[in-house]
């Protein structure tokens, strides 16, 4: 006989952790999308997630706790657009550069906050509010002109400055974005999701976020499918862990980055498709006055 208490908790729990996934790579896909690829989605999120902890448990105010975790993204993120827009550093390098800084960072900013408990925010109100935010997304860069410009800018930067467009302030914007929606991914994970403070706690989530925008091939509304896909790997094998099923706890752990290698070599594959999909100035620079 088919439980359906059952089947409602699981979904629910699916839901809850797929939440960061998807704030993390929606963000990036707006990021990639101008054509910049940013690798430092995880040291971001970390970032967010600790300054949403300390300012928590300083101030007692889950607002303020928002909004100097969002702040610290908008930091992290013009950092790393300084660099890439303004310096022309590469942005493969920069980014890993980022997420190495961050994770220091914040295992730094978090040494004295570890094991500290607080009480949690309800997730679900963020668990709605990612899908809106996916919809919006979505409605900004398929029928807005500011969206279209901002795609126009990730197809051919060139094209889009002989227009008249200001390439550096679209891809600067989309940068504050995408690390924006990290950062909230962050604040979601210390103080919805896992109501503490613990070193590494994003677990290669940003990661996770990265194969999910190419997975969703560049588009807003396929983020939910494949963060839902992602989300219940995760949850499925720490069930199993749960039912007693003798395997050791590591291979567990390695499900979700299998499926995500798995995912993205089946991807890869269709060469065409990815050209088809992927922003054709992505990971190229721009260099005003040519």
């Amino acid at each position: 006989m088919i439980n359906f208490e059952l089947i409602i908790g699981v979904i629910e729990i699916v839901m809850i952790a797929t939440t960061p996934l998807v704030f993390a790579s929606i963000g990036e896909l707006v990021t990639e999308k101008s054509g910049v690829l940013n690798l430092g989605i995880e040291g971001i999120m970390l970032v967010g997630a600790v300054m949403a902890f300390i300012t928590l448990v300083t101030t007692g105010s889950y607002i303020i706790a928002l909004v100097v975790s969002i702040l610290s993204g908008v930091l992290m993120s013009s950092l790393f657009a300084f660099f890439v827009l303004f310096l022309m550093s590469n942005q493969i390098a920069t980014g890993l550069s980022l997420t190495i800084f961050g994770i220091g960072l914040s295992s730094m900013l978090g040494k004295e906050f570890i094991g500290i408990p607080i009480e949690g925010l309800n997730p679900w109100f963020f668990v709605i509010a990612s899908f809106f935010v996916v919809l919006l997304v979505s409605y900004f860069l398929n029928t807005t002109k500011n969206g279209l410009v901002l795609r126009a800018v990730g197809e051919s930067h060139t094209s889009a400055h002989a227009l008249g467009y200001n390439v550096i302030l679209v891809r600067f914007l989309s940068i504050i974005f995408g690390g924006s929606m990290c950062a909230l991914a962050g604040f979601y994970i210390s103080i919805c999701y896992a109501p503490m403070w613990q070193e590494g706690m994003t677990a290669g989530r940003g990661w996770i976020a990265l194969a999910i925008v190419v997975f969703a091939t560049w588009k807003p509304k396929n983020v939910l499918i494949g963060a839902y896909i992602f989300g219940g790997v995760t949850i499925i094998q720490m069930n199993l862990q749960a039912l007693g099923l003798r395997l050791p706890a590591q291979l567990f752990s390695m499900a979700p980055y299998v499926v995500t290698l798995i995912v993205l070599v089946i991807i890869s594959s269709n060469q065409l498709r990815i050209k088809l999909s992927a922003p054709a100035s992505l990971t190229v620079p721009f260099y005003k006055g040519r």
